[in-house]
């Protein structure tokens, strides 16, 4: 099992490929690695979630005890979904 503070400490910076730059946008060497550090952690904790053997000390989700009502009617946002659609909203105008 791979914990948050030994994924941190682990970290390695890896070559992959840079984000397409013919968005339009333009992204910093520090935004890209830190995009890549989210990444490649992310996939670490779905790889452990999705290891039997590591159920006891592997990622646990965390839920509220005492969950705020004003987010009940909270709906998750597929961010690339988004970018998609403001991708394309751009194009038009």
């Amino acid at each position: 099992s791979t914990s948050a503070s030994s994924v941190m400490h682990t970290y390695k910076r890896t070559s992959s490929p840079r984000s397409p730059t013919n968005t339009g946008e333009l992204f910093t060497s520090a935004h890209e690695e830190n995009v890549r550090f989210i990444h490649d952690t992310w996939q670490c904790v779905l790889r452990d979630i999705k290891s039997p053997q590591n159920s006891e000390r592997g990622p646990q989700e965390y839920v509220e005890k005492n969950p705020n009502p004003n987010l009940h009617s909270f709906t998750p946002v597929d961010l690339s979904d988004l970018k998609k659609r403001n991708t394309q909203d751009s194009k038009k105008s």
